[in-house]
C-alpha cells in the first residue's frame, strides 16, 4: 500500500480530473434534461419528435459506443474534440436523456389546476412554466437527479478508455508500474465513495433548502 501512495501525485491529478469531469457533464445533462423534457410536452408535434429521436437514441445504445463514436468516428467527418471534451459530451448526453424523463414526469405532476390558474392569470407559456410550473416542479426532480448524479459519476470511469486521466486511468498506469492490482484499485475505490458521499450530502442540501422555501410560500399563501 506504501508502494501505491507513493503515487499520490498521479491520484491527486486524477481525482481532480474525475470531479472536474463530472461537474462538467453534469451541467450539460442539466441544461439538455430540461431541452428535452420540456421539449417533449410541446405542442408542436415536430419537436416532440425531435426530443423523442434524441431521447431513444442516446438512452437506447451503449454510452461506450457514444464514447467512442465522438472521439474515434466524428474526426472522419472533422469534427475533432480533445479527449476531456469528447469525455463531457458523451457523458452529458447519454445522462441528459434520462434525466430529461425526470423533467419530464415532474412536470407532469404537477396539478392541472396549477396550469389553469397561470391561464387564469394571463401567462403566457414562457410566463407559466417559470413562475408556477418549475418552481414546483423541481424539488420533485431534486432526489432523482441527485441518483442521476452519482451514475454519471460512475459513468466517468469509462472516459479512460479514451486517455482521460481520469482516477480509473491513474489506477491503471500504477498497476502497470507497480505489478499491484488490488491497492491501486482499492484506494480509487474509496476516492470514488469520498467523492459519491459529497455529492449526496449537496444533493441532500439543495433539496432541503427548496423544500423549505416551497413550505414558507404554502404557508404564506395560506
Amino acid at each position: 500500500m506504501e508502494e501505491v501512495l507513493s503515487y499520490a501525485p498521479l491520484l491527486l491529478k486524477g481525482t481532480i480530473t474525475t470531479i472536474e469531469l463530472t461537474l462538467a457533464s453534469a451541467v450539460l445533462a442539466l441544461v439538455i434534461s430540461f431541452v428535452i423534457g420540456l421539449s417533449r410536452l410541446s405542442r408542436f408535434r415536430y419537436v416532440r419528435v425531435a426530443a423523442t429521436i434524441y431521447l431513444e437514441f442516446f438512452r437506447g445504445t451503449s454510452a461506450l459506443v457514444q464514447l467512442f463514436f465522438m472521439y474515434y468516428v466524428l474526426p472522419l467527418w472533422g469534427l475533432v474534440f480533445a479527449p476531456l471534451t469528447a469525455g463531457i459530451l458523451a457523458c452529458g448526453c447519454n445522462l441528459g436523456s434520462y434525466g430529461s424523463e425526470v423533467v419530464r414526469g415532474a412536470v407532469l405532476a404537477i396539478g392541472k389546476e396549477q396550469h389553469e390558474a397561470a391561464i387564469a392569470l394571463n401567462y403566457n407559456t414562457f410566463q407559466r412554466y417559470r413562475y408556477v410550473i418549475l418552481p414546483q416542479a423541481i424539488p420533485i426532480m431534486i432526489p432523482t437527479f441527485g441518483n442521476l448524479l452519482i451514475e454519471l459519476l460512475k459513468l466517468t470511469a469509462v472516459t479512460s478508455l479514451i486517455t482521460i486521466s481520469d482516477l480509473t486511468f491513474m489506477a491503471q498506469i500504477i498497476r502497470a508500474q507497480t505489478a499491484l492490482t488490488l491497492e491501486p484499485f482499492l484506494v480509487i475505490l474509496v476516492i470514488y465513495f469520498a467523492i459519491a458521499s459529497v455529492l449526496v450530502s449537496a444533493v441532500k442540501y439543495i433539496e432541503k433548502r427548496f423544500s423549505r422555501g416551497r413550505q414558507s410560500i404554502l404557508a404564506n399563501g395560506s
